[in-house]
């Protein structure tokens, strides 16, 4: 019996070639990981989801040596996966693409396109490394949110009024609650602050007008889970 091919079993794949599979798979999605690694922002980076990276791009790269060119496994295939359910919300829509990422890499490898695979996995990284490095469609003043308590019989249209002009290039309020059964009321506004340095004296200026109640800049919550 030749141990270095599997004709009694697949009689499409030799030792070589799942081995060549695997070691190839592991090694593009490790390096996606640390591209993703890399380029990451905020605080919602996880180990984990590292690893599901690498081993989600491994056991595609299974799945299609699996199915090869038989639409009846291809179809078996689809039937076992549909009972999986998968409860975890993705945090950032950039894990998303990183998911596909990986799945695209697994499919060119187990279907034995190994250049396709290494020249996409090297065009794909170069560009999220250059999207990144150069800070690509980012917004030159990011929105923040401002939340602010006031006496639940305060008149607080025009209350904020001077401070906003003098502080925030935009404001906008955005919503209105009745916080400690109506004792309060809690204001929220997206603004944009003209200086970073001056959030300090804003607020400080905020607990003047609002007697002293709770006052929270949320700064970077476009990358920050809230």
């Amino acid at each position: 019996m030749d141990f270095l091919n599997f004709q009694d079993l697949s009689s499409e794949f030799t030792v070589i070639d799942v081995v060549l599979v695997f070691v190839l798979s592991f090694a593009l999605t490790a390096f996606i990981g640390w591209i993703y690694k890399t380029t990451h922002r905020g605080s919602s980076y996880t180990q984990s989801f590292v690893f599901t990276l690498v081993l989600n791009g491994m056991v595609v790269a299974l799945v299609m040596m699996i199915v090869g060119s038989s639409i009846a496994r291809a179809f078996s295939l689809v039937g076992a996966l549909s009972i999986i359910r998968f409860r975890n919300a993705v945090k950032e829509t950039r894990d998303v693409g990183f998911i596909f990422f990986t799945m695209a890499i697994g499919m060119a490898v187990g279907t034995q396109f190994y250049t396709l695979a290494v020249v996409g996995t090297i065009v794909i990284s170069l560009m999220i490394l250059l999207m990144t490095r150069f800070d690509w469609f980012s917004r030159k003043m990011a929105n923040q949110i401002l939340r602010i308590q006031v006496p639940g019989d305060a008149k607080f249209t025009d209350l904020f009024e001077n401070l906003f002009l003098k502080y925030t290039t935009a404001a906008e309020l955005i919503a209105v609650d009745s916080v400690q059964s109506g004792t309060l009321t809690e204001l929220t506004y997206s603004i944009g602050m003209r200086k970073a340095g001056l959030v300090d004296r804003f607020v400080s200026d905020i607990k003047k007008l609002n007697n002293n109640n709770k006052v929270t800049l949320v700064t970077g919550y476009h990358g920050t889970d809230l």
